[in-house]
């Protein structure tokens, strides 16, 4: 899992990276003459959307693990859990982000014809940073990577409500495929040509964490054989190669413009996930750094604009030399894989851990940082 998340989150990174290069008007190989090379640096919303089928398995898994059965699931702690593993970090971020607002530093100021700092806080509170940008144009790209936090959490708040009255019932299973089967309309037919609606909407996301849900319970229920689980590995990594870098090397209509190749590329997400769990798969040690990356996935995320922003200038100031342009890269993603790690285990951990602790009246009631 935390292999799955790190590729998301590096595509993500260098994805803003290469978005840095694009408004600058700096030219560079990464075009479409290029297509392998554009299937790195061009993949940061396919990414968030394998984030999001992980993220799905993750939180139903766990909560399986701790309640046995959704329809056991405490909606107390469920709220405390997500509280206390999302509330410190993104506070912390409004916080600086603020901050840097009223020093008037350019990146990070909120101009009024995009509704004024006071309107992008309330809308990263109330999770409807999408809704603000779809209405109001792109906020600063430290505000804007919000949206998909929007989407995530507004699942998560009605997913105990919901687990609980239905968990035991197919009503829960319908509901999820609900949200699968909506999510390309989302994307296309309910964007009414929203460019930012079309890949930030509520639906147009909730669709791979469904996906991501009915993996958990699948894997919770069935016991695949080892032939089944090598073919949902290789049919995985299939749908994931074709969406990655497929689209790339050939246009395919009716995958692209019909809004499925999200739902395919959450797919192949849970196939891959399904076989993974199973088989108590473990990357090799080459993988360690994009384990680790995925590990901090969550800080790295928030926080990894601060990096771009300062190594990007740094490039620019001696003069956007193209020859450095994959030093920028390589040097970007290390920087934010060490900002993500520090602030991890300075700040967010310790913040989780002492919350779970208070709310719970003991350190184990709530589980430990890592169960979520």
């Amino acid at each position: 899992m935390d292999v799955l998340r790190g590729l998301a989150i590096l595509f993500v990174v260098l994805n803003h990276v290469h978005m840095r290069l694009l408004i600058a008007d700096i030219p560079y190989v990464a075009d479409s003459h290029k297509p392998l090379l554009a299937s790195l640096v061009w993949n940061g919303q396919f990414g968030v959307q394998i984030f999001f089928a992980v993220s799905g398995f993750l939180i139903t898994s766990t909560a399986l693990r701790r309640w046995t059965t959704l329809s056991n699931i405490s909606v107390r702690d469920f709220y405390l859990l997500r509280l206390a593993r999302i509330t410190p970090m993104l506070l912390a971020l409004l916080a600086v982000m603020t901050a840097l607002h009223y020093m008037h530093i350019a990146p990070f100021v909120v101009s009024e014809n995009r509704g004024g700092l006071g309107r992008a806080l309330l809308a990263a509170l109330t999770l409807h940073v999408n809704v603000l940008q779809a209405r109001h144009g792109w906020l600063p790209a430290n505000w804007g990577v919000l949206w998909s936090l929007s989407v995530e959490e507004m699942f998560y708040l009605f997913f105990p409500l919901v687990a609980r009255v239905f968990g035991r019932s197919k009503f829960f299973l319908a509901i999820l495929l609900c949200f699968v089967a909506l999510g390309p309309f989302a994307r296309t037919l309910f964007a009414h040509g929203n460019e930012i609606w079309s890949e930030q909407s509520y639906l147009g996301g909730m669709d791979a964490i469904a996906l991501g849900c009915l993996t958990a319970l699948l894997v919770n229920r069935i016991r695949f054989p080892r032939t089944a689980l090598r073919a949902f590995a290789l049919g995985g990594a299939v749908l994931l190669l074709s969406i990655l870098v497929g689209l790339r090397l050939a246009y395919v209509p009716p995958i692209g413009e019909s809004g499925l190749d999200m739902t395919v590329i959450a797919l192949g997400t849970c196939l891959v996930i399904i076989a993974a769990a199973q088989t108590q798969w473990k990357g090799p040690w080459l993988l360690a750094p994009l384990i680790r990356l995925g590990q901090r996935s969550y800080e790295v995320y928030l926080t990894h604009m601060f990096v771009i922003f300062a190594f990007f200038a740094i490039f620019v100031h001696y003069g956007n030399l193209i020859w450095s342009v994959p030093l920028l890269f390589v040097s970007t993603v290390i920087a934010t894989a060490v900002v993500g790690d520090l602030v991890a285990r300075y700040f967010s951990e310790p913040v989780n851990r002492t919350l779970r602790e208070r709310w719970s009246e003991g350190p184990r009631q709530l589980g430990g940082v890592s169960d979520s």
